[in-house]
């Protein structure tokens, strides 16, 4: 992409994600994660209605009766995008690619972020760690994000999502609210390392899809090739068999998946890219609340 036409579509991404973060997300967007990131703060007696899993055992045995932790809401919270750049992200055939949907998701959040005093950084992942940008704050590495999330070029085409979510465990020893913003076709299992990502931090999955994945049209004889593999055939999708096996491979895989969100405890949303991803977010928000 040429400078001048990624400082305008970087300009039009800013007016558009942070109008929606100012106008329709600001609260939200805090009341959703607010107090997700909590400090140590002192221990007292235990009292009458305490959550026993903020017992102290170790002051508790030493004084011979109950204490528990106390915690305080953090200031600011660390927030991360672990956005996929593998090339089966260029793929759209409504309105605009998956690529295009997840950068104006990942600039709504992170304006977001800002306007709530949280630091921002980004994961671009493949089948490998593209890109680490530390978390900071300002209008300037929001930008900087933005330019990144619409002209990066990664040196694999495929996807490993266990790769991502464990480097994030890794490189972030703070506790951070992570998005991960993805299509989420990798047929390797990453449930392990997710469940160990998600007790250290709060991780929230953004599913990007396009609506051919879910059905196929009626178009006769179509060459389709995999973005990643570059495996390519003709299929007849004139068959109706063919197009319903399709269309339950789908259903499939999607169950499939929500399963190893609901089985790791991570919070999820869908949207297609022909939809109106402000009213998934906002339903996510209102899911957490």
């Amino acid at each position: 992409m040429e400078t001048s036409e990624l400082l305008k579509r970087v300009r039009q991404i800013e007016i558009k994600t942070r109008g929606l973060s100012n106008n329709i997300f600001a609260g939200q967007y805090h009341s959703a994660f607010k107090g997700r990131g909590m400090a140590f703060s002192e221990v007292r007696e235990y009292q009458y209605g305490d959550d026993v899993r903020d017992i102290d055992w170790n002051v508790t045995a030493r004084f011979d009766k109950p204490f528990v932790k106390v915690f305080e809401e953090e200031r600011e919270l660390t927030v991360m995008l672990l956005v996929d750049v593998s090339n089966s992200l260029d793929f759209g055939t409504v309105k605009q690619t998956k690529k295009n949907m997840v950068a104006e998701i990942a600039a709504t959040l992170a304006f977001s972020a800002i306007q709530n005093n949280d630091k921002i950084g980004v994961i671009f992942f493949s089948d490998r760690i593209e890109k680490f940008i530390p978390p900071k704050k300002g209008r300037k590495h929001i930008l900087y994000i933005i330019r990144e999330l619409l002209d990066f070029h990664p040196e694999s085409k495929r996807t490993n999502i266990q790769c991502a979510v464990e480097y994030l465990t890794n490189v972030l020893k703070k506790r951070c609210t992570a998005f991960m913003l993805s299509d989420f076709i990798d047929d390797k299992d990453f449930r392990n390392a997710l469940t160990v990502a998600n007790r250290k931090h709060d991780i929230v999955a953004v599913q990007v899809y396009d609506r051919r994945l879910e059905e196929l049209p009626d178009v006769g004889l179509m060459k389709v090739c995999d973005a990643e593999t570059g495996h390519e055939q003709w299929i007849d999708t004139s068959s109706k068999s063919l197009r319903a096996a399709h269309h339950a491979w789908w259903k499939e895989r999607k169950e499939k998946l929500n399963d190893v969100f609901t089985h790791c405890n991570v919070d999820s949303v869908s949207v297609r890219t022909d939809q109106d991803y402000v009213k998934a977010l906002l339903n996510l928000f209102a899911k957490r609340n």
